[in-house]
């Protein structure tokens, strides 16, 4: 009689298999259905919503149909404003005041470090339409706390969300990411031996000339990592639907709502489909790079 074992290859097997059929029925069929529509017609109402004709490259050759492609309101424009959305929000300013945050808690009391790091993961685990919600509470024409806050300072009122909707977008999601990169980077900073900085402090060298040469370098291979997740993040996000629906006049239309827009108002499935399987081809792009990288830094570190 055989005995049995917890750490034979058939309990395993029996331990993987709920996660694998749940993995199977949420994530590899949708993976692969979304791929299949997008190559018909398929629509949410009327005869093809039931019985989809199939249209081959169809749907792909107008996302990339070059006399519509960079009118707002198409693929190329939203694709276009997406990147530029991506680089301003994510690139530059999460990534950087992140950066900037966590250098300087480095050099104040712990106890203020231990507060400022409690209220960014409060702000960071807070749920994106909470956050979204209040940030319209704030930028609101009537009512919004920031048109509060210019009038008693003696400045007119702005429709932010009507004269700037993109920067208003970009300064949302550069605040609601903010807080993880500078948690990433504060870690990074802290498993730097204090005894570097203290050799630059004897040495005399400034903040700056010790973030220079001692603490960027050191932390290189976490602040690729950092942009390499918040940028595919904020190549994703849905959030600032919220905000503007994407307008106005497409105006805030990055991929994600350029998405819904085609595939949930226009109901045309296949078009929609067919953004999205763009959209994971380039999000496997940032993917099979960021593995590349990964690779490359523990090479570096082996060797």
């Amino acid at each position: 009689m055989k005995s049995f074992s917890l750490l034979s290859r058939g309990t395993g097997v029996a331990f993987l298999a709920p996660a694998g059929l749940l993995i199977g029925a949420f994530v590899i069929a949708p993976f692969f259905w979304v791929i299949f529509v997008s190559f018909t017609n398929r629509s949410l109402l009327g005869r093809t919503a039931v019985d989809p004709d199939f249209v081959g490259l169809a749907n792909y050759f107008s996302l990339f149909d070059a006399a519509t492609f960079f009118t707002r309101g198409e693929f190329g424009s939203s694709l276009i404003l997406t990147i530029q959305f991506v680089l301003l929000s994510a690139v530059v300013g999460q990534a950087a005041l992140g950066m900037l945050l966590a250098w300087m808690l480095q050099s104040v009391p712990k106890s203020l470090k231990h507060l400022t790091e409690t209220v960014a993961i409060g702000a960071w685990i807070l749920p994106e339409v909470v956050i979204a919600f209040a940030w319209f509470a704030f930028l609101d024409y009537e009512n919004g706390t920031l048109n509060m806050i210019m009038e008693a300072l003696g400045f007119p009122r702005g429709d932010w969300l009507l004269s700037f909707p993109f920067w208003a977008i970009v300064v949302f999601n550069t605040w609601r990411g903010t807080a993880f990169s500078m948690m990433l980077f504060n870690s990074a900073f802290s498993s730097i031996p204090p005894s570097y900085f203290q050799a630059a402090d004897v040495a005399g060298a400034s903040s700056w000339q010790k973030f220079r040469d001692i603490g960027f370098p050191l932390i290189r291979g976490h602040v690729v990592t950092d942009l390499i997740l918040i940028t595919m993040w904020s190549f994703n996000v849905f959030t600032p639907f919220l905000l503007t629906s994407g307008g106005p006049s497409y105006r805030t239309e990055i991929l994600p709502i350029y998405t819904y827009r085609i595939a949930f108002r226009d109901f045309d499935f296949g078009k929609g489909a067919a953004v999205g399987v763009v959209v994971m081809l380039i999000n496997l792009v940032f993917a099979l790079f960021y593995l590349w990288v990964m690779r490359r830094r523990a090479k570096g570190v082996a060797a």
